[in-house]
């Protein structure tokens, strides 16, 4: 039977979708689930086995084996019956064993969790065993409540963010607050929370989306659905995303975007580059965004109200960058008029203007309304939809500070990569800094940047591997060439 297992991996996985724990909760075996956890079981991994016809089109076997296997190494009551998605508990529950479901609750098991078929570890308990998980799962889901309400008190949206994400302090500011907003019940809850993000390529705002789904859902993959809506050019796409009609081909399949929000349906769900999509599309994503519920193409209503939708747009992104750059170079023009005037004793400080003056760089109503508005309508060509977007978040070009920033942080994730790799450490002047800076281009964000570390460094410390392997130290300095003006980028091997 442990033929199919990866010997020393507590949470290997059979080829047909159970783990180790699964088989001992299943069998009621206690002492061998506790023996497991200790040894590093992940307490809520969810078997992954369907029905011997789903197995065998998945693996490419016959169904029958599928059956025999499932018959003689897991449980021969469960062969026939879609168990995909249960957990440990679930067979605990399923096994009728009070010690093997106390062994599972004492290290954490969430007894909340559904299988595929929507059922919690109680609903496969007899009466007595269903009471105790049921009181359980109340004690459980209470004090998971607050932990996080702690939890997000000591470390609030925004910081989260901020540690991934460089500049955007306005977007980051309007969304956390949004959210915050919609957590504390001041929200309309007929409808769900949607944004249109706005803004160049490479600016943070899928990173934002990404990160406001592990601030809400943890580590929970499902929690996170992402559309490539370039995918959803034509008017036939709509069928991979809402599932085909009955006697369509791959009516069996389901939709992209039904099943995930059926796997969870609070989930945030990011449509990238909305602008592709046909307009067919977007009558879907209108009746998501007025009704907050969808209907698949077998008919089925999947309830969403308590998702978040995210749209991201290059719509009026040249127009949004020029603008944000103008109003940077007004504030910049103002600053250094406030530090004449200090120099010369005209004024007090301006340690305030110095430090914040950035932050103060807004998109104006006039220019949203005359300027990008305009954009948005001629494209859409509906106000109804627009109208279901509860906030618009503009994402700005990066200013000098937030460059260097970044610059930083490519250049410490390659002398991270580095010293792992190759037990070498990797340093650099401050000069160089400022070299990869001139290679940012608005039009590509942070990209550009990694490009530019990419092209101007990480190249040349590659081309001299046959050295470098056998270094302890590379280190980057700048050269100015003062005939041609330019900067050349040295690189010392010791």
């Amino acid at each position: 039977m442990l033929k199919d297992y990866t010997p020393n991996d507590v949470n290997t996985r059979h080829r047909l979708g159970w783990q180790m724990l699964h088989l001992a909760a299943v069998h009621g075996r206690s002492t061998i689930c506790e023996l497991l956890l200790e040894k590093g079981a992940q307490i809520n991994e969810i078997d992954h086995y369907s029905t011997p016809r789903l197995m065998a089109e998945k693996l490419n076997i016959d169904p029958l084996v599928v059956a025999l296997i499932r018959d003689t190494e897991f449980n021969p009551d469960l062969v026939r019956v879609n168990f995909h998605g249960c957990t440990p508990l679930h067979y605990a529950a399923l096994s009728n064993s009070t010690e093997t479901v106390d062994v599972l609750t004492k290290y954490g098991a969430n007894p909340a969790l559904k299988n595929e078929l929507g059922f919690k570890p109680a609903n496969y308990a007899n009466p007595t065993l269903a009471k105790r998980l049921n009181l359980y799962e109340e004690e459980y889901v209470r004090r998971e409540r607050e932990l996080e309400d702690e939890e997000r008190r000591k470390y609030p949206l925004e910081k989260r963010i901020k540690e991934h994400l460089v500049g955007q302090d306005a977007a980051i500011s309007m969304v956390a607050a949004t959210i915050r907003r919609k957590e504390n019940g001041w929200f309309d809850e007929d409808h769900p929370l949607v944004f249109l993000f706005l803004g160049s390529s490479g600016i943070g705002k899928t990173e934002l989306a990404k990160q406001v789904a592990k601030y809400l859902h943890k580590d929970n993959k499902n929690a996170f659905i992402r559309l490539d809506m370039s995918e959803y050019q034509e008017q036939h796409s709509v069928a991979r995303m809402i599932g085909s009609p009955p006697g369509y081909v791959g009516h069996q399949d389901g939709g992209q975007l039904t099943d995930a929000l059926k796997n969870c349906n609070n989930a945030v769900v990011l449509f990238d580059e909305v602008e592709k999509a046909h307009p067919k599309v977007l009558t879907v994503l209108l009746q998501l965004f007025d009704e907050g519920r969808l209907t698949d193409g077998k008919g089925n209503t999947i309830e969403c109200k308590n998702a978040i939708f995210i749209m991201t747009s290059n719509l009026a992104s040249e127009a949004i960058a020029e603008h944000a750059m103008q109003l940077r170079a007004e504030q910049q023009r103002l600053r250094d008029i406030r530090l004449e005037d200090r120099l010369r004793g005209l004024v007090g400080s301006v340690k305030g203007d110095e430090e914040d003056y950035q932050e103060r760089v807004t998109i104006s109503r006039q220019f949203k309304d005359t300027i990008v508005r305009p954009v948005l309508k001629a494209h859409f060509q509906r106000d109804e939809f627009l109208g279901r977007i509860n906030e618009m978040v503009y994402f700005l070009p990066f200013s000098d500070s937030e460059l260097r920033q970044l610059v930083k942080k490519e250049l410490e994730f390659w002398a991270a990569k580095a010293k792992k790799n190759n037990s070498i450490e990797l340093t650099w002047d401050e000069k160089v800094i400022d070299v990869i800076c001139k290679g940012y281009d608005i039009h590509y964000g942070a990209r550009s940047i990694k490009h530019e570390v990419e092209r101007r460094i990480i190249n040349q410390i590659s081309e001299l591997h046959h050295k470098v392997k056998t270094a302890k130290k590379v280190h980057v300095s700048v050269n100015s060439d003062q005939e041609t003006d330019n900067d050349l980028i040295n690189i010392k091997i010791s």
